[in-house]
């Protein structure tokens, strides 16, 4: 029986198909962070989407119309989650001009005039009702502007929108861009043909956004190592009083089960040891660390702790493949970074095959600097999750095939 992973692998891909004299548009992710002056902060995303532009380029594409959501806009236009912010990182970027559209649907005719070598921008696609509702009529829209569409948006590409999937119902020639082909060719190596032993590190505030990832890979992994918030439902369910530590009353029994299932499994967990406590995270006076059973009355946990960072490491040295989904604790403050960025440390020093699933994770190896000892980053957070849960992503399933 064929995994969902290799059925997704099995998409065309654009070297399959030719752009020649083709007005292609390409879905792309350029949702990236920026500062309250909105000045980019990491511009990977954009970076990444690169070699996917370029190709149909260099290889004659007559005209190239990036589509792409930023940020979260609540029913039309707002200033702030304007892609005009992102172009001209794009044109240094790709050295070449880019012609920004603000208006797509009074535009149409103009985008789909053939003009070898344009490059559009369309403006955020979510300023669009019919985006996220996957209207079959803005659908069709988008598809009347291109010869070939190109998915090469990872980080949404488990969402059911008119341009991640309802476009692909009225475009014949539909691909994978080379980041989408990175994505699961990277995540087949992790899951499908990986060296043991394997450890699943996960961190993160709630263990409910992560319960089916963890019951789907169980039966896969060695060693599932547990930080963060997350990590306190666990202790919980042990009986530790985690004071005001946040943790999910209603999920306590669901860490019982993922325990058991563990044990069941052989799979050897690792739980936190001690744990960095504060009296408070915004206004901080009282810092300390104290073994996980002994969270102060007052306080909360809000990092791993040093013996944990010890704990957890050796685990992490002694495997061969390694998954990272979820921050060890509120690595944002510096106060609090210790533990996330030693594993980063950590993880980054192994002679092992190493993948990052998820933004705030993929933003902690980052500030840790080392991105660069890392097999993969990947792109998408909820993408990257559900792929692991084994789930076939809405961004790979309408698209051709290769034919065997």
């Amino acid at each position: 029986m064929i995994s969902n992973i290799s059925y997704m692998q099995g998409v065309k891909s654009l070297k399959d198909i030719d752009v020649s004299g083709k007005r292609v548009l390409i879905r792309v992710d350029f949702n990236v962070p920026v500062d309250s002056h909105n000045n980019i902060t990491d511009d990977r995303r954009i970076r990444m989407a690169l070699p996917t532009i370029n190709y149909c380029i260099d290889h004659g594409a007559c005209s190239i119309t990036l589509v792409s959501h930023f940020g979260d806009p609540k029913g039309g236009y707002e200033e702030k989650y304007s892609l005009i912010h992102v172009r001209k990182r794009l044109e240094r970027l790709l050295q070449k001009k880019v012609e920004f559209i603000e208006d797509f649907e009074s535009s149409q005719n103009e985008i789909a005039t053939c003009s070898l070598e344009r490059v559009f921008l369309l403006e955020n696609i979510r300023f669009h009702e019919g985006e996220k509702q996957n209207d079959a009529e803005f659908s069709k829209k988008l598809a009347s502007i291109c010869d070939v569409y190109i998915n090469d948006a990872f980080g949404t590409s488990h969402r059911k929108h008119a341009s991640t999937y309802g476009i692909t119902e009225f475009v014949e020639i539909k691909v994978a861009g080379f980041l989408m082909m990175r994505e699961i060719e990277a995540f087949n190596k992790a899951l499908e043909h990986p060296v043991h032993p394997i450890a699943l590190v996960v961190g993160g505030a709630k263990i409910s956004s992560k319960i089916t990832l963890l019951e789907a890979v169980l039966e896969k992994i060695d060693k599932l190592i547990i930080g963060g918030a997350m990590s306190n439902t666990f202790l919980r369910a042990l009986g530790y009083d985690m004071k005001e530590s946040l943790y999910e009353e209603e999920y306590i029994q669901t860490a019982r089960d993922v325990l058991a299932k563990a044990q069941e499994h052989q799979v050897k967990v690792y739980l936190p040891v001690d744990v960095v406590i504060t009296d408070s995270i915004e206004k901080s006076i009282d810092i300390q660390v104290v073994p996980s059973q002994d969270v102060l009355d007052g306080f909360r946990a809000v990092d791993i702790g040093p013996a944990t960072v010890k704990l957890f490491s050796e685990a992490i040295g002694l495997s061969n493949t390694i998954i990272w989904n979820g921050p060890m604790g509120i690595y944002e403050i510096d106060k609090f970074s210790k533990g996330t960025f030693k594993i980063a440390n950590a993880i980054g020093d192994c002679y092992a095959y190493t993948i990052v699933g998820g933004g705030d994770t993929a933003d902690a190896v980052d500030k840790a600097s080392e991105a660069e000892n890392f097999s993969f980053i990947s792109t998408g957070g909820g993408a990257s999750l559900e792929l692991l849960e084994g789930k076939i992503l809405p961004g790979f399933s309408n698209l051709n095939r290769v034919e065997k």
